[in-house]
This record gives C-alpha cells, structure tokens and sequence, in this order.
C-alpha cells in the first residue's frame, strides 16, 4: 500500500517548461536554418535536402527507441538527448565562423540533431500522464497545457527566428537553438522531482518501477521483462488492433508531409520571390501561434465539454488548405496574416485532442512503443515533405505547388473523416465519464 503523495505542480511545470524551451529553440532553427542553406546556395533542392537529414533520423530514432524509453525511463532519454541536440546545433555557427562548414558536413550535423531530438521529443511526451498524476491535474487538461505550451514555444519561436535573421543573421538562430536543447536538458535533470520518469513497470499500467528496481537486468531479461524485438512488436499489435489510432496516425502523416513542404520550401520561397523577407515568415508564423495558443487554452479549460471529432475536422479545415491556397494569390500581406490567425485557431484544437486520445486508450506501461510507432508514422512523411516541395516548385514553380498542396491536404482530412472509427474519439470519453460517475 502506497502513501498518497503531496500535491505539487512542480512536475507538471518542470515538463511543461522543458517542453516549451525545446520547442521554441527548434522553431527558431526551422526559420534560421532553410533561410541559410538558400540565401547560401539559392537552390530548394538543397534546402529541401537539409531538412530530409534532420527529420529522416528523427523519424528513424523515435520508431525504434520506444521499448528502451519504456525499459529504461524517459527522464534519462530527455536530459541526455537534449544535451547531444545542443552540442551537435552549436558546432553548425562555430564551424560555419571559422570557414569550416561544407554543405556535407551540415547535413551530418542536422541529422545527428535529428537523431537525437526523436528520443528527446518522445520522452516528454511519455512523461506527460505520469506529471498529470503527481500534480493531480485532468488527464484532458493536462494534454491541452501540454498542446499550449507547444504552441507557445510555436509562436516564440518563429517570430524570434525572424527577427533574429532580419537583424543578426541566421547563425544566431542557430546559436539560439543550442541554448535552448541546453537549458531544457537542465531543467529535465535537475528541476523534476526525484523519482519522475522512471521505467514503467511491465504489465501494470499507471505504475511506475522505483529507481534502482530491477538493476542489473538487461532489455530482455529479469525484472525488465521481455526483449526489444517483443517489446516492438507489442506496441506495434496494439496500434495496429485500434482502428482510431491506426487511422489518425496514417492521416496526420499525410498533413504533416505537407506541412514540412509548406515550412521548409514554400514559405521560404514566397518570402523570397515576394521581396517580403524573412520577418513576414516570423510575422505570419508568429500569429498564427498566438491564435493556436488561444485555442490551445480553450481547448484545456472546456476540453472535457467538447465533441472531438467536429472540433477535431473543424480545426483542420481551419488550419489546412487555406494557408496553401492564399500564398498561391497575389494577396496583401494583411489577408495573408487572416489566414494564418484562421490557421492557429484552428491548429490550436487539436493537439489537446490527440493527447487525450492517445493517453486514454494506451496503457501506461505501453506508452512509449504506441506513441513512438504512431509518431513514427505520422512524421514518416516529413523527411520527404521539403524534397517534394523544392522538386516541385524546382519544376512548376512556386504557386502550382501552392495550388496541388491546399487541395490534397483538404481532400485528405476530409474524405478521412467519413470512416467509421472515428465515431470512437466521442465515444470512449462517454465511456469513461458514464465509469466515473459510478464509481
């Protein structure tokens, strides 16, 4: 018999606070780094290569680093990952100052980020139902602080990555970033209660395995229970037997392949080819993260009252098409920024969704494979997001890209929609609350 434990939002606050600095220095990065390599080079082949070396390792090491995040603890993979990130992103300036950076050697370095950041992105994640619990905070609110943060750091970010292009130059977006993976692997090691984030304990959802429990063994034997490939293989059966999460996986896959496409290559170029520069990038980036973190703390504060899947299709009709499509047009810059500010709002919906969602049908102790997979999945397509927007717009031009972009994110989410399992993201939460209240 456990000693309940003393509330505290230490938890909570410490993730959330790592959370918001790792993100805001990758959203300063993703403005600072495309704005580098095609300033430098002029070609959107090889701004869209540099973004496929940072997020194919990133896709590649979050798939296969689940069972050890389990196994192990997800507080070591965030503070040890974060330091490998900050180091990795510092030598890109300090290289690039003593004339020592070659293309090549860019792209070793932003994939070792990548590498790196994939394991440190899904040990918060993992993290998140364990810090709601010792805060005592709803799961559901949990997931939509976690959402605002993100889009917190998502408005920070861009709009100080601007900024710091238009007036230092793209090597202090840079620098910027590696402060930031620093500063978050700080506070993951130090500022988190001791004894957060260890391993989950087989086969016991919602219990977590002392530190120092089960010393000794190794990912397939003892107390650790079963080995990697197993461990694998049974978070992928599960995700592969929920037909909602399988489906939201594939879907958002689709979205954020474009996604990349469209931040990586097309917002570049239109800032380019427009003669608006990098500060209407920040501007408009920068609004549509205030409007997402508007939503975002809607989404937290009633989250539990909402119906998932209209507001769900509602945010991406919002947060689709329309910025594709208003790029494609000769449109002043102030109808550009309403869409983006349509674009947040709707943005700002749905990761809370997608937290809950996930948090409430996976089983604590299979957290980190499920998520890790489904992540895997849904970021498979943005290594090759920038590759095919620059091959495109390389071949069309940038406003036929625009056009083929809007329409295929729109059919997608749409015509999605229409399949039957996703009547299951309302009717858990009815389950559960109908459980709750008889208990």
């Amino acid at each position: 018999m456990t000693t309940p434990q003393k509330r505290s939002l230490r938890p909570l606050a410490g993730l959330l606070a790592a959370l918001g600095v790792a993100v805001t220095g990758t959203r300063v990065s993703a403005i600072a780094l495309p704005w580098f390599v095609l300033v430098t080079t002029g070609s959107t082949t090889q701004t869209g290569a540099v973004a496929f070396c940072e997020m194919a390792p990133y896709v590649l090491a979050k798939a296969f680093i689940g069972p050890l995040v389990d196994w192990t603890g997800p507080r070591v993979f965030s503070w040890s990952t974060d330091l490998v990130s900050a180091c990795a992103a510092a030598l890109v300036p300090l290289l690039h100052a003593l004339d020592l950076l070659s293309f090549w050697l860019l792209l070793v370095l932003v994939a070792v980020v990548g590498t790196a950041r994939g394991p440190g992105d899904l040990a918060k994640e993992v993290m998140i139902p364990e810090a709601a619990e010792r805060s005592r905070v709803g799961l559901e609110r949990a997931a939509g602080l976690s959402g605002t943060t993100e889009r917190l750091g998502a408005t920070a970010g861009p709009a100080a990555g601007g900024a710091l292009v238009a007036l230092l130059g793209p090597m202090t977006g840079l620098v910027v970033n590696a402060v930031c993976f620093a500063l978050g692997s700080l506070i993951i090691a130090v500022v988190l209660p001791h004894g957060m984030g260890g391993p989950a304990e087989p086969g016991k959802p919602g219990k977590f395995r002392k530190p120092g429990s089960g010393k000794g063994a190794s990912p397939g034997e003892g107390a650790a229970g079963p080995g990697y490939w197993r461990r694998l293989g049974e978070g992928f059966a599960f995700l592969r037997g929920d037909p909602l999460l399988f489906a939201l996986a594939v879907m958002i896959g689709v979205t954020n392949m474009l996604a990349a496409g469209f931040t990586t290559v097309l917002l570049p170029v239109w800032a380019r080819e427009s003669g608006r520069g990098p500060s209407a990038v920040g501007l408009a980036a920068g609004v549509s993260g205030i409007m997402a973190v508007v939503a975002s703390l809607i989404a937290a504060w009633v989250a539990h009252r909402m119906r998932r899947r209209v507001v769900f299709f509602t945010g991406f009709l919002l947060a689709g098409a329309p910025r594709f499509l208003i790029l494609a047009t000769d449109a002043p810059m102030w109808a550009v920024l309403a869409v983006f500010a349509l674009d947040g709002f709707g943005a700002g919906f749905l990761n809370p969704i997608l937290g809950a969602i996930v948090f409430e049908r996976v089983p604590r102790h299979l957290l980190g494979r499920v998520q890790a997979l489904g992540d895997s999945m849904a970021w498979a397509g943005i290594p090759f997001g920038g590759l095919l927007a620059g091959a495109v717009v390389a071949s069309f031009g940038l406003a036929p890209a625009l056009v083929v972009g809007g329409v295929v994110y729109f059919l997608t989410t749409n015509l999605t929609g229409l399949r039957p399992e996703w009547r299951e993201m309302d009717r858990l939460r009815r389950k559960r609350a109908s459980d709750q209240s008889t208990e």
